[in-house]
């Protein structure tokens, strides 16, 4: 557990003072050290409750848009590296509780989702939506039109194209349980396979996405 200096500053960060500190240890325990109490079951409960503020978040400011921009936004504002920025900037890694060598993006992402659920289970669900909003809200200004994630681009350039859809290949996995790496390839008609290793295979598959739209020279964000 961090020192008493470092718990105030996490207080701080959160915007709450936890009753049951047990919980804000919990949600920063990797299995590698905390084997039944660790993070994973928070990490459930905070996907949801983050997927409902950002949801809400968005339809509020943004009424215009259809469920699709909607959509695109949201996947965005959650997705794995969204949530490793937050917890870098919070500064999970000074206190995670985790075995030398084992944290990693996917692991700091996964402990903002706990960190929420423990501010829920903590504070309500009021407590939990002012933290999403207060450190989601600067992310939803960021940007004007909807994102088109890799996958998406490279899936309508090809339907305009009338190249049909990218075809994604899994080519094998390598690396430790807690580290895995996926190799995954993409096949786009008349062109060269692009291939890429992610951390999972939805990761690989938009990395290999981001390949293949480089090569074409199609703009991933339009």
């Amino acid at each position: 557990m961090p020192d008493t200096d470092a718990i105030e500053e996490l207080f701080g960060a959160l915007g709450h003072r936890f009753k049951d500190r047990g919980l804000l240890v919990r949600a920063l325990s990797h299995s590698s050290v905390a084997n039944a109490n660790s993070y994973e079951r928070l990490e459930f409960l905070g996907d949801r409750v983050l997927g409902l503020v950002v949801a809400q978040l968005l339809l509020e400011r943004f009424p215009a848009e259809n469920e699709g921009e909607i959509g695109r936004r949201f996947a965005a504002l959650v997705q794995a590296s969204t949530l490793a920025q937050v917890g870098s900037k919070l500064g999970v890694e000074r206190y995670a509780r985790v075995s030398s060598g084992v944290l990693n993006e996917n692991i700091v992402a996964d402990m903002v989702e706990a960190l929420i659920a423990a501010l829920y289970l903590d504070g309500g669900i009021v407590c939990a939506e002012a933290f999403v909003r207060r450190v989601w809200d600067p992310l939803v200004e960021t940007r004007s039109r909807p994102p088109r994630d890799p996958k998406t681009a490279l899936q309508e350039w090809g339907q305009a194209q009338g190249q049909g859809l990218p075809i994604y290949t899994d080519i094998g996995r390598s690396g430790p349980d807690h580290e895995p790496e996926f190799t995954v390839q993409v096949t786009v008609q008349d062109q060269e396979p692009a291939r890429a290793v992610g951390s999972s295979k939805r990761a690989a598959e938009q990395d290999a996405a981001a390949v293949m739209l480089a090569r074409l020279g199609v703009k991933q964000d339009a």
